[in-house]
């Protein structure tokens, strides 16, 4: 399903976008966010593309549509130990390197919206005011759309946004591979209220 949307701010006259609706989230829409993610990307002069990928599927399959030389790709991992003290990283560190060298930016930090919170959520059955905002993005948007707005904060964080007043194409979904694109002003996580998702050009239903 798509449908052309329109809107307008101070920093550009009135444009159109077409949004791509999935009917089902999941990694068979990677492919198709990924080209929706370059598209968008050309169309709006943005350099930086940031990606979240968990396995390295995503991160893999971007070099197919996106080229590094032209892009800054940033690929946002799970941190390390994310899944529980006995999986160092479900990313594998051999192929980070291989990435790496072929011109993907790769980095792994703390969770913005999980952090701490999520230790006495899993510990205590006590959720915190961070990943209860995290619940609310994920349920009342999507898993992709809480993703795309916790990288951009994560990479404006570690400094892999070259020039933070340039808004970046945040890529992300639900649980493994893409689905969800948005256009994203970004901002680091001490100033998170002033980060802006400008369009949604994918998401599932």
């Amino acid at each position: 399903m798509k449908v052309k949307k329109k809107w307008s701010n101070s920093f550009m006259s009135d444009i159109q976008v077409e949004v791509t609706y999935f009917r089902q989230g999941g990694p068979k829409n990677t492919d198709t966010s990924l080209k929706i993610a370059k598209k968008y990307a050309d169309e709006f002069s943005i350099k930086d593309i940031i990606i979240a990928s968990t396995t390295g599927m995503t991160a893999q399959k971007s070099l197919d549509h996106i080229s590094p030389n032209e892009f800054n790709i940033i690929i946002m991992t799970h941190s390390y130990y994310f899944t529980g003290i006995d999986k160092r990283q479900e990313f594998p560190e051999e192929l980070m390197n291989e990435l790496r060298e072929k011109g993907l930016k790769i980095f792994s930090m703390t969770h913005a919206l999980g952090a701490v919170s999520r230790s006495f959520r899993l510990a205590l059955n006590q959720w915190m005011p961070v990943e209860v905002m995290a619940k609310y993005l994920r349920q009342n948007f999507c898993q992709g759309v809480k993703v795309c707005m916790e990288i951009a904060a994560m990479a404006a964080d570690a400094g892999l946004i070259l020039d933070i007043n340039r808004d970046a194409i945040c890529v992300a979904g639900t649980g493994r591979g893409a689905d969800t694109v948005c256009l994203i002003k970004p901002m680091p996580t001490g100033t998170f209220d002033k980060l802006r998702v400008k369009a949604i050009l994918a998401k599932p239903l």
